[in-house]
Formats: structure tokens, C-alpha cells, sequence
């Protein structure tokens, strides 16, 4: 340095150059040059600088994904990008969430995005993809985004980009973590106490019998031959064989169990021995649910370069437990992924992953009603009844083979009444109980899954290239099942249980073979892409089952010997498709984009199979404007617009447009029927997208955020229109009616503190949508009602067809509904109450769609402590809450459970109650109306991360880099309009009868070398 300088220049890439005074002691802070960092995005069939983007796409990066323990990283998306909405009706670990993209473009067919890895669309299992392994994942929202994906990108595409190596010297990552998994949703506030509950049905009866009046004389047998007053009659009949059916409750000297207050009777003890058994209630939620679980997963990477190699390898293992007996999801993952530059002008890569599942799935914990289902019977049976069979001095009694008994409420207790025996049955799912299925039977899936990708790029000329990719992915699963031939459904001795097995095998190949040119001259700057892809899917199944277990353990077919069962199918399918793109900028200020797809599929006739699909859009970097030079806060605006078009083939049958018939056995000769009826004109369903916004940077880049319109229009529709089931099927494939989607969407980021030793920034997401029917088939006049729902023109797809609820009789306490009046000539005239459900009108219920959701977060980072959380929000919306609805009966269903609601039922002293009064002979309490529609508003905490880096300068003493110590929480609570209802399982309705959401609670350890 010369003597006679007064100033530095100081100069970083990506940092804006800074000249300061020469001084004895120099603090600098470097700023970012926005210029240089212009961030690159992953686009379809290659990148792109996100200045220069004219599409919509929304990204998610390593470190947020990394905060969510999940097994499927579709969980990990809820609340984290404008325009994704995810649902998600089973909590069993492995299952993932259903995405949704800017709402819903079809009836009949898929509204499934596509999901692309490393640039080639993906038909593995999404579950086996390691969320520790991937470096981003791209939501592409828009046609200019997404339309080169053609057939299968209508429903927004989702791009997963994985890791690979950056650094030249090789960089190894360890993460460990453990935890435990709990029940993430509580069930609804339901009775807990078997005093509360049969006093409570006491009433119900007492309103039944004697109209409330325990004093009153009741002709029971309507003959005058049996004279009781109204308690005793009730107290003679609550826990028989029509009603509760478990007499719980012992007394002395043949005293009621219930007094004329319509109180447990002091004097009566909770437990009734029978002969050689002991009756007392349990506790099912606490007995069966595991909260012993440990949840447990460990990764560990290797990654580098050289001058002409990148490298990158991983391993992980993860064991997530369930929290009911017989549930789990365990996975060991590795990946390998490389690339070499053989030559100057030529560059080859390979990706490889691998995973083995093992899924323990119980059997229909999804199914409502089902008596296998151990949510449905925790959430829904009464306080009263025994879970186990206990001996006579309660002790839980084991059978021969040393099995725990389990109540399965069919009869075995007898009691003497008058002299007579009584079976005792209960009333709520007779002869079932989960426990036993859950202890003996066997149900696993085992998985292998294959996903392999390789690429060869040469460079003929300076900006010129060709590339060829290749990818295959191959699912092979097999699905064993054994029910034990003891207790259950297959216990008879002519049944002896069952074994089954399936195996499925699904292989794809996809190809794509691509030119780009790439150029600039001087101010003008374009990026041109050709190519061909094509794609081949072909899925195998094979299953067989027998009855009759010679060894209740082993789950093989050959252990069994009767009612041997065999079935297998093939279903092939192919797109091949043309594309083209061409990107044009002037001067880095005004870009513009124009794509090009001509797609054919083969679930359409030769005569329809081919579709054309294209894209246009244009942009506008406005900060670069000379007007602009003076408004310094603003890093960045852009304005952008897009339309494009595409296609959806996806109506869920691989040859639709074919009929197909199903082959059987008839006295030993060929019995063919129709299975499905084809329709050989049905082709494309077509999505017409329209994007516009504004991408920001403002405050040397401290807030920065899109603000977005979308108009999204689906005509052609595919449709499975229903038919009269007489002509011998009950629907066809047709492309009719058009919806529409229009919307808008706001995604701000911020940096509120940002030093060298404190960064504390905010994110926050909204989108709003609504969804109209325009047109339905001509036959329909303009609206289809099928079941509880209704499609009408000019409306919502999502409204319901329901009677409406006029509230409670004053002076009866009957539930009430609406009823049209109506003139000789069917017009509506008024409207009146009515009793009688059956009698009442159905309406439209209106869009049950929310307004608003969204999500929105913090992250902090001080003197090396992070802490960081994550919500997500739904506003304005309804569901029919179906788990609530259920315990809300009026007590004409003995052995149900009662919500607490029930307790402010109609009285003659609560005149004003919206319950209806518990009665047992009431019919229409709580019927199917509008009264069981509710806000599906929710706040859920989906994430909160607290961590400790530890400083370098002690890391190094043990050769480490980098060590972090942290704690995790997923799914920390939800809140809605009550207790137990989820709004998360759907966009219509909510039930108790799933499987439970699932909160993890973890800490771990990150160590880099």
C-alpha cells in the first residue's frame, strides 16, 4: 500500500463493493450485491435466474425441510407455499398428505400434481424419498411453469432436487435423533365417567318412558299387567338386553342403582361379579394407545468435487413408530449421486436410491363403523363397558394359549332376572373388539424401492447442447396378512382363520432426449430447448389367500388349507410427447417465454390421443428502469404475466376409452359381464391457466415476496356421467362442463435484525380461491345431486344438499327442519317447521370452501442458539363434523357416548337449548342437517425447533467443524372450533374415525467433519 493512501477498497464476490477510510482499526459490514446473487431456480427441464422467470414457482430449501420429522415429505409442505393446500385423513406413519394446487380443476379425474426428481418425473413411492437427502423442492403453480410437463403437469408440478456434492474437500454430515410419538389430536370432550354416563341415559329413558317423571305409573306392557312407577321401570330395563346391556353397578338388598333424583344410588358400588367373572369399566383410549413408543432416525452423508467431479452419498435409517399396538413405519434409504466431465465438451452423471420399508399397517383404521377400528370404538363407546374379561377376583384372565381375553361384548356373562337367565350383550359393536386383533393379527407391508437416473450432456459449439436422460423407478411390494383364528370375524371352527398375500410390481421408464442454445448478442439474450420424452409404466399385481391356519403364526398360503382364492392383473400405459421452448430477454429488463407440448396418451382412442398444449409469458424488471434510480429502497420489482394450456388424462381408468368385461365361472363354462364401459371420443381434459403478479425485493432485500392473480379453467371435463343402471353399467367416460379456479396469493419474507451475530426473520403466506361450476352436461339442466352433495351451475363444486335445521320445539324439545310450502303448480310459496325429518326440504348449503389459508413462521439465530416455529392457518370455511354428530344422539343409540354438549339437551327448565331432549324414543335428534356444519377454522403449530451450535473454536479441538445440539416438535397442537374436530382430514368433512395425527417430540445431534 502506498504511503500516501487514505482509503481501502474492499471486494467480495456477491458483495457490493465498499471504499473506506484507512484507520488503525477497521470494522466493515459487507452488503449484499443483489446484482450477483441473483438467486437460481430449478425450472422444468433445466434452471433459470429467478429475475428472469416469467412463471409462478415457490420454493422450499434444505434447512426448513430438515426442521419437520417427517416419513413422507408431502407433511412437510403444509402452510409453506402460497397456493398449497394439503389434507390429510390417516395419521399412520409412512401415509402422506393429498396437495392441492391453486384448488380443484376436475370432478372425475385427478387433481394430483406430478412429482419430478432431479429433472425426471417420479413414480416411486414418495414415502421412501429421505427428506434429509433433498437440497429444494419447487412448487411450479402456473402454465408457463409447468406446461412442458404437458399430459401429467396440470395439476402443478412439484420439483424435488436433491443434494450433491459443492465443496472440493470432502464434507461428512451425521444426524441423529430420538424421540417419541403421541396422539397429535385429543379426542372430542366426550363422557369419561360411567356415573355421568348412565345418569344421563337414565334421563333419556325416564323422558322416554314417563316423560321425565319418576313418580309417574307406567302401563309397560300396555295391558295393565306390569304397574311400575317411572324409576323403577327404568331402573328394571337401563341395563338390559334392549338398552345398556352391562349391569356394572352392585347393590345390597335389591335397591335401585339409580335414586328418584336421578342419581347413582350411594349405596351402589362400580363392579358386578357374574358367576366366575368381574365387570367393571375400562378405560379403552389409555389401554390400547402406546405412548411407550420410541421414534428414532439416523443419517449420514459424504459429499465433495474435484475440478471435474461431484460427488454425493447417503445412508439413513428411520424407525417412526405408531401409536396404536401393531403399527410402524421403518425405512433404511441410501442414494448415490455423481457426475464426471470426461471431456471439455462432454459431461456424464448418475443418480441412485434405494430404500427398504417395512410398513406395519392394523387393518381399516381409516374405516368408519368398522369394529377394527380403534379410534372409532375409543372416541365413540360408552364409559361403562370392560375392555378385558376378568376373573372373578378381577384379575385379567388369559386363555389356554396365554392370550390377554378381551370383551367382545356377545353374551358370555349371564345374569339371573326373575328367575330367569339373561345374556349380557352390549349394545355398541356386539362381538368385536380391536384389542385381539391388534395382539394376534399380522399385517406388513414390505417395500423395495429402486429409483435410478443417469444423464449424458455434450457441447457441440459454445452455448449449444444436447442432453439425453433417463430415468426408472421400480416399486416392489408385498402385502401379508394373517387373521388369527381365535377371536374376531375368522374365529369359527369352520373358518380357522385366514392368510393372504398380494404383491404388487410397478416399473416405469422414462426417456428424454433434448437440444439448448443458449446465446447472448450484445443486449439480446436467448434460451432455445427442443426435445422428445417419453415415458412407459406397467403395474403387476398377484394375490391369494386361504382359510383355515394350521399355525396361527406363520403367514404363508400354504399354512392354510380351504377356500383357496387367487387374482391377477397387468395395466400398461405410455405418453410420448414433442416440446419446445423459447426464452427471450432484452437487455436483463424485458423478458419473454413461449413453450410449446404436443402429447399423446394411450388411455385414449387412437383417433383422440394426441393434444396440443402451449404457454406464453412475459416480464418486466421495472428496477432497472431509469425512472427508477432514485427509489433506492427497492432492490427489486418485477412484473409478471403468463397464460398457457394444458392437459389432464388422468380419469383413473388406464383404457377408458375400451370396454372391459370380467370373466367368471358358470357350471364349469365362461360367464362374461361388463365391467366398465368405455367411450372411445373421450380425450383430453384441458386446463386454461392465466398468472399474473408482482415479485419484490425492498430494503436491501430485508422484505422481499410475490403478491399473485390466478384464473384457472378446466373445460372438457373428464367426467364419469352416471347412468341408468339398466342398460348394465351405471356411468361412461365423457369430457363435459367446465369449472373455473380464480384466486390470489401473497408470500412476504423478512428480515426484522439482521447483524453479525443476530438474524431474526418472519415469513408469511396467504391464498385466496374460489371455485365455480360453469357448465354440466346438457341432460343434467344445470345440476347433479348425488347423496349429500350437489353440483350446480354457477356454483361452488364444494356445497352440500342437506335439510336445514329450524332448531328445538320450545315446549316439546323435538328436534325441528325446514319445509317448503308449495302451490298446486310445485312453486315455493313459504317456508314451515316440521317434526318429521323425512319431510323436510333439502337445500343447498352453500361454498363450504375456506376463504383464506396459509401459513406463516419465525426464525431466530443469536450467538449461536436457533429457535424457529411454524403454523399454518385455515379461515372461513365449513365441514360436516361427522365424529361430533354421532355423540350428539338423543339416546336412541344405547352404548354410544354422549358429547358434554348433551348436557345442555332440552329440559322443561332449559326451554332455550338448541339440543334436542334426550329421549330414547326421539328419531330425528341428530339427523343429517345443516345443524352439524361447522367452522373449519384452524391454527395449527406444525413445527418449533430450539438449538445450540456449539462455538468453533471448541469443535476444532475435537476435529469437528461444526456440532448442534437441538430439540423438535412436530404437529405441537391444533386449534378449531372444538375439541377433537380436525379440519385437516378434508375439504368436506371431519371424523373421529381415523387414525390420529401424530405429535413427535425429539432431540438430536448435527455433526459436520
Amino acid at each position: 500500500m502506498h504511503s500516501s493512501a487514505k482509503t481501502l477498497q474492499i471486494s467480495y464476490i456477491g458483495m457490493q463493493t465498499q471504499e473506506v477510510l484507512i484507520k488503525p482499526n477497521v470494522k466493515i459490514m459487507m452488503k449484499s450485491d443483489s446484482e450477483m446473487l441473483d438467486e437460481v431456480m430449478v425450472v422444468a427441464y433445466g434452471t433459470a435466474k429467478k429475475s428472469a422467470f416469467t412463471g409462478s414457482a415457490s420454493t422450499i430449501k434444505a434447512d426448513k425441510l430438515a426442521e419437520r420429522q417427517v416419513s413422507n415429505i408431502t407433511n412437510a409442505l403444509s402452510g409453506q407455499v402460497a397456493g398449497v393446500q394439503t389434507t390429510s385423513g390417516n395419521g399412520q406413519p409412512g401415509t402422506g398428505s393429498t396437495v392441492r394446487i391453486r384448488g380443484i380443476g376436475s370432478i372425475s379425474a385427478s387433481n394430483n400434481p406430478l412429482y419430478v426428481v432431479d429433472g425426471v418425473p417420479y413414480d416411486g413411492d414418495i414415502s421412501a424419498i429421505n427428506a434429509q437427502d433433498i437440497e429444494s423442492m419447487t412448487v411450479l403453480k402456473d402454465a408457463a411453469s409447468n406446461a412442458l410437463y404437458g399430459a401429467r403437469g396440470a395439476n402443478g408440478v412439484i420439483l424435488v432436487t436433491t443434494k450433491k456434492g459443492t465443496s472440493g474437500k470432502a464434507v461428512v454430515n451425521v444426524d441423529a435423533k430420538w424421540g417419541t410419538n403421541r396422539r397429535g389430536v385429543p379426542s372430542y370432550d366426550v363422557m369419561n365417567s360411567a356415573n355421568q354416563y348412565v345418569e344421563t341415559y337414565y334421563q333419556a329413558m325416564l323422558n322416554g318412558w314417563a316423560g321425565g317423571d319418576p313418580n309417574k305409573i307406567v302401563d309397560y306392557a300396555g295391558d295393565g299387567s306390569i304397574m311400575m312407577s317411572g324409576n323403577n321401570l327404568v331402573n328394571a330395563l337401563i341395563f338390559g338386553s334392549d338398552y345398556l346391556g352391562y349391569p356394572i353397578y352392585s347393590t345390597s338388598n335389591g335397591e335401585n342403582v339409580i335414586g328418584m333424583d336421578g342419581k347413582i344410588n350411594p349405596n351402589a358400588k362400580l363392579g358386578s361379579v357374574y358367576g366366575n367373572y368381574y365387570i367393571t369399566p375400562d378405560d379403552w383410549e389409555n389401554e390400547l394407545l402406546d405412548n411407550g413408543n420410541l421414534r428414532q432416525e439416523y443419517n449420514v452423508s459424504i459429499s465433495g468435487s474435484t475440478d471435474k467431479m461431484t460427488y454425493y452419498m447417503s445412508a439413513g435409517y428411520l424407525d417412526d413408530s405408531g401409536i396404536i399396538p401393531g403399527s410402524g413405519y421403518s425405512r433404511l434409504s441410501t442414494r448415490l449421486k455423481a457426475d464426471y466431465k470426461v471431456k471439455e465438451w462432454m459431461k456424464v452423471g448418475a443418480n441412485f436410491s434405494y430404500a427398504n420399508v417395512k410398513s406395519r399397517y392394523p387393518d381399516e383404521q381409516t374405516t368408519s363403523g368398522s369394529s377394527m377400528n380403534l379410534f372409532y370404538i375409543t372416541n365413540n363407546i360408552a364409559p361403562i363397558y370392560p375392555l378385558y374379561i376378568r376373573n372373578a377376583d378381577g384379575s385379567i384372565k388369559k386363555d389356554s394359549r396365554g392370550y390377554t381375553m378381551y370383551d367382545y361384548g356377545n353374551g358370555m356373562y349371564n345374569r339371573v332376572v326373575n328367575g330367569k337367565t339373561e345374556a349380557l350383550n352390549r349394545p355398541f359393536l356386539s362381538n368385536s373388539n380391536p384389542a385381539s386383533a391388534l395382539q394376534l393379527d399380522k399385517r406388513e407391508f414390505l417395500m423395495d424401492i429402486l429409483s435410478a437416473k443417469g444423464f449424458v450432456e455434450i457441447e457441440f459449439m459454445p452455448g449449444l447442447k444436447a442432453t439425453g436422460n433417463w430415468g426408472m423407478d421400480l416399486d416392489n411390494t408385498r402385502y401379508s396378512e394373517l387373521v388369527n383364528p381365535y377371536y374376531g370375524q375368522y374365529a369359527s371352527e369352520s373358518v380357522g382363520g385366514l392368510v393372504s398375500m398380494e404383491h404388487s410390481r410397478t416399473f416405469s421408464v422414462n426417456q428424454q432426449y433434448l437440444l439448448t442454445y443458449k446465446n447472448n448478442f450484445d443486449v439480446h439474450n436467448i434460451d432455445l430447448l427442443a426435445g422428445f420424452e417419453s415415458y412407459n409404466y406397467k403395474s403387476q399385481y398377484l394375490s391369494g389367500s386361504k382359510q383355515k391356519l394350521y399355525n396361527p403364526t406363520i403367514v404363508e398360503i400354504n399354512n392354510a388349507i380351504k377356500t383357496p382364492a387367487v387374482y391377477s392383473a397387468t395395466t400398461n400405459y405410455a405418453t410420448q410427447g414433442f416440446l419446445a421452448r423459447a426464452q427471450y430477454d432484452y437487455d436483463g429488463k424485458y423478458f419473454a417465454s413461449a413453450s410449446y407440448r404436443r402429447d399423446a396418451s394411450s388411455r385414449f382412442h387412437p383417433d383422440h390421443r394426441w393434444g396440443n398444449f402451449w404457454s406464453v409469458g412475459a416480464s418486466w424488471l421495472l428496477n432497472k428502469e431509469s425512472f427508477m434510480n432514485d427509489l433506492t429502497w427497492i432492490n427489486m420489482l418485477k412484473f409478471k404475466a403468463s397464460y398457457g394450456v394444458q392437459g389432464n388424462d388422468n380419469i383413473g381408468n388406464y383404457y377408458a376409452y375400451q370396454d372391459q368385461f370380467t370373466v367368471s365361472n358358470s357350471n364349469d363354462d365362461f360367464s362374461v359381464s361388463l365391467a366398465y364401459k368405455g367411450n372411445k371420443n373421450i380425450t383430453w381434459e384441458t386446463s386454461h391457466s392465466f398468472n399474473t403478479g408482482f415479485d419484490f425485493e425492498f430494503f436491501d432485500q430485508r422484505l422481499n415476496g410475490t403478491i399473485e392473480y390466478f384464473s384457472r379453467k378446466t373445460t372438457d371435463m373428464l367426467y364419469k356421467k352416471p347412468v341408468n343402471p339398466s342398460v348394465g353399467y351405471s356411468s361412461i367416460p365423457m369430457n363435459v362442463g367446465s369449472m373455473i379456479n380464480r384466486g390470489v396469493e401473497l408470500d412476504l419474507n423478512g428480515d426484522i435484525i439482521r447483524t453479525n451475530d443476530i438474524t431474526w426473520s418472519v415469513n408469511f403466506n396467504l391464498t385466496h380461491f374460489k371455485n365455480k361450476i360453469l357448465k354440466l352436461h346438457p341432460d343434467l339442466n344445470g345440476e347433479l345431486i348425488d347423496g349429500n352433495r350437489i353440483y350446480q351451475e354457477k356454483e361452488s363444486m364444494y356445497q352440500f344438499y342437506l335439510r336445514k335445521y329450524a332448531g328445538v320445539d320450545p315446549e316439546t324439545g323435538v328436534a325441528l327442519y325446514y319445509k317448503d310450502i308449495t302451490d298446486e303448480n310445485n312453486n315455493v310459496t313459504g317456508q314451515e317447521k316440521t317434526q318429521n325429518w323425512s319431510d323436510a326440504t333439502r337445500y343447498a348449503t352453500g361454498d363450504i370452501l375456506p376463504k383464506v389459508y396459509g401459513g406463516f413462521g419465525t426464525r431466530l439465530n443469536a450467538y449461536g442458539f436457533d429457535f424457529a416455529i411454524s403454523l399454518a392457518y385455515q379461515l372461513g370455511g365449513r365441514v360436516y363434523d361427522n365424529g361430533y354428530a354421532a355423540l350428539m344422539h338423543a339416546g336412541d343409540d344405547p352404548g354410544q357416548n354422549w358429547h358434554k354438549d348433551a348436557l345442555n339437551a332440552w329440559t322443561p327448565e332449559n326451554k332455550t337449548s338448541n339440543v334436542p331432549q334426550l329421549n330414547v324414543f326421539a328419531q330425528y335428534a341428530n339427523s343429517l342437517s345443516d345443524r352439524f356444519l361447522t367452522s373449519s377454522d384452524y391454527l395449527s403449530i406444525n413445527n418449533i425447533t430450539v438449538g445450540y451450535t456449539l462455538p468453533k473454536t471448541w469443535t476444532r479441538k475435537l476435529l469437528i467443524s461444526s456440532m448442534r445440539v437441538y430439540m423438535a416438535a412436530d404437529n405441537v397442537a391444533l386449534f378449531s372450533a372444538r375439541k377433537g374436530l380436525d379440519p385437516r382430514q378434508s375439504y368436506t368433512a371431519s371424523s373421529a374415525d381415523v387414525y390420529s395425527p401424530i405429535r413427535t417430540i425429539s432431540g438430536g445431534i448435527t455433526l459436520s467433519f
